[in-house]
């Protein structure tokens, strides 16, 4: 008797719950961040035709849900503070929120940068130790893609900074937060929605791609089906694939046989996963990877070791057709090699990664690791490997597959992790983003402000919109040879001309040999100085000098710059400034001598007579430029010519 009434019990308790239909959108809940000042809009669902009440602070509305059971009121702007109650009714239905505040909404949004957790940052211990006397809260927004623009976010909530919840709100948007609260004295809320390494336009309406002339053709390209995506995906790879190489070469014997001219038509890649490099991204299979290294003939006498990172596939490694075993030490492949391994001339060193997966969670090709660990070092020398001169190519004989990912198809993070959040009420975005954009950087002169645009039209506001300008990683190459990186330094430099935005520039606290940098403290509060001159109308001196123009005279060239603080100061202990370089009319860069003239810096180089063109930190990690204003803040690096650079046209 007791278990019928028990079943009896709950099957009236889920009908009850199916039938109930009063629901906010997701981002109402316990703990909300309220905007203050702001027009507050509430939306969600109920019945059709319901009548549905909100109560707030005071203030009380109603509305009538439409015939799809949508409704939404808009509460009238109320200054901050808190903790209030929401109350929402309709019919005999009832929802009851707790904790809510009111003060200072942002929208945290970008790639991997902005995905960094506190938990990885320089100084999270003592953060953690005061987390819970910090206002900041936080609501993470779920990575997922969708195909079409979707209402609702699939799940999350409103979350307080404390011990134990601290760890993994975004660092970079923390720092910001606890800036703000500490000059505004209210609590401050986080929207973070990012996605590590996504491009531009991924975050982009597919509506706004196919009304700008670079992205239309390829946006139509696309498919609006996951399956049509697959079959197109598939077609391209195996077209791309076999016309290079033929189908019959997929033999790692076969390849470690071929002389090193035979993988010159194979994708360019590096150290670390393919994911991130180029159209293998989300190949999820066997590959080969190919690195031709010349040697002169002294060398076939001499052992080596060679380094070769982490990998999450198994192994079979050859050098010029011989096959060698690598072994696990410390975290990384190494392979001790005896004399007679190279030869004088072009080796090759040929490897194939199988699809054994030893992470199940996330499988992708590669070897992992910094621009430090893969390396083969002789008796006398080091030979560095950690450039983009490997080859790679899967091996289409086993199996494999493609996952889907945001950068093969058009606009699904803005379709699931942002069209669901338009129109709640917010402050501003903050914006960590780029990387992955980097090889097409002239285009994003025009991506960018694209993307702020098209936020700007859905939430029919001119939002504020401060971004993180590209930090220091990678290579050091000068302006003779060309820098993406710099170029989409440039880029996003350019997108200052839209109203409302603000950059802060972090090229002296970047890490050469970590695309992820540890210090976000300083880059959260240079945000926060940003928002406060520019937002909150709270003037300050902290903001990084910028070129504003140069004049070119007989010998020498003076540049001029804002925001020159209380004065310019070189950070070194000599007094010298590095990171210029001038070019002639033939185009020749060579590094040049500088040197503060007042709010003017006078640059010169002894090869250059007739200076027409001069450069600061034009290069992937300018940690060497060292001209800052007397506030601390570095100068943002820039160019005077608008000569053609490495990504025009790609």
């Amino acid at each position: 008797m007791r278990k019928t009434f028990l079943f009896a019990f709950v099957l009236f308790f889920s009908v009850a719950l199916a039938e109930a239909q009063l629901h906010t959108a997701r981002l109402f809940s316990d703990h909300m961040v309220l905007q203050r000042n702001k027009p507050i809009p509430v939306w969600g669902t109920a019945n059709k035709g319901a009548r549905v009440s909100v109560i707030f602070n005071g203030q009380s509305t109603s509305t009538k849900a439409d015939a799809h059971g949508n409704w939404k009121v808009i509460l009238q702007p109320m200054k901050g503070g808190g903790p209030y109650t929401m109350d929402i009714a309709a019919g005999k239905e009832a929802l009851h929120y707790t904790d809510v505040m009111l003060g200072e909404v942002w929208l945290c949004s970008g790639q991997s940068n902005m995905e960094f957790a506190l938990q990885g940052a320089q100084g999270f211990k003592a953060e953690q130790k005061t987390a819970a006397q910090q206002n900041i809260r936080q609501f993470l927004v779920t990575h997922k893609m969708s195909l079409v623009p979707e209402k609702e976010l699939s799940d999350g909530q409103w979350v307080r900074s404390d011990t134990n919840t601290v760890a993994y709100f975004t660092a970079v948007g923390y720092f910001f937060a606890k800036k703000l609260a500490q000059q505004l004295h209210v609590t401050v809320g986080l929207i973070h929605s990012s996605w590590g390494g996504t491009q531009a336009e991924c975050w982009i309406s597919r509506e706004a791609m196919l009304s700008d002339p670079n992205l239309v053709a390829g946006v139509k390209r696309v498919p609006l089906t996951w399956d049509g995506l697959k079959a197109q995906v598939d077609s391209i790879i195996h077209a791309y694939a076999f016309q290079n190489t033929p189908p019959s070469a997929f033999n790692i014997e076969q390849l470690a046989a071929q002389p090193a001219s035979y993988f010159t038509q194979w994708q360019k890649g590096g150290p670390g996963a393919w994911e991130w490099q180029g159209r293998w991204a989300s190949y999820r299979g066997a590959g080969f990877m190919q690195r031709s290294i010349k040697l002169d003939s002294s060398y076939a006498k001499k052992t080596s070791v060679l380094h070769l990172g982490l990998t999450d596939a198994d192994m079979q490694l050859y050098i010029n057709g011989k096959s060698v075993s690598p072994n696990l030490v410390n975290g990384s492949f190494v392979v001790n090699l005896p004399a007679g391994t190279w030869k004088g001339g072009d080796n090759s060193l040929v490897f194939e990664l199988l699809s054994q997966q030893k992470n199940p969670a996330w499988f992708g090709l590669g070897i992992y690791g910094d621009f430090t660990n893969v390396f083969t070092t002789f008796p006398d020398t080091t030979v560095a490997m950690s450039d983009f001169n490997w080859r790679v190519m899967p091996d289409f004989n086993k199996p494999y597959h493609f996952d889907f990912s945001p950068n093969n198809t058009v606009g699904t993070l803005y379709n699931a992790m942002i069209a669901p959040v338009v129109g709640y009420a917010v402050a501003g975005v903050l914006w960590y983003q780029g990387e992955s954009n980097a090889g097409k950087a002239y285009q994003y002169r025009s991506t960018f402000p694209l993307l702020i645009n098209d936020w700007r039209n859905k939430w029919g506001s001119n939002l504020p919109f401060l971004f993180v300008q590209l930090s220091s990683w990678g290579p050091t190459p000068n302006s003779n040879q060309g820098s993406d990186w710099a170029e989409l330094r440039e880029a996003q430099t350019m997108t200052l001309k839209l109203p409302g935005t603000g950059m802060a520039i972090t090229t002296d606290i970047g890490d050469a040999n970590n695309i992820h940098p540890t210090d976000k403290a300083d880059v959260g509060y240079r945000l926060a100085f940003e928002a406060l001159n520019s937002v909150y109308n709270l003037p300050n001196n902290n903001l990084s000098p910028l070129y504003q123009s140069a004049d070119f005279k007989e010998g020498y060239t003076l540049v001029n710059l804002s925001h020159s603080g209380s004065g310019l100061v070189a950070k070194d202990q000599y007094g010298y400034i590095k990171g210029f370089e001038l070019a002639g009319a033939d185009h020749k860069w060579y590094f040049a001598k500088a040197e503060i003239s007042g709010s003017q810096v006078k640059v010169w180089a002894e090869q250059v007579s007739q200076p027409v063109a001069v450069r600061y930190a034009w290069t992937n990690s300018p940690l060497e430029a060292n001209l800052f204003n007397k506030e601390g803040y570095p100068l943002g690096p820039f160019r005077s010519d608008n000569w053609k650079g490495v990504t025009e046209g790609k």
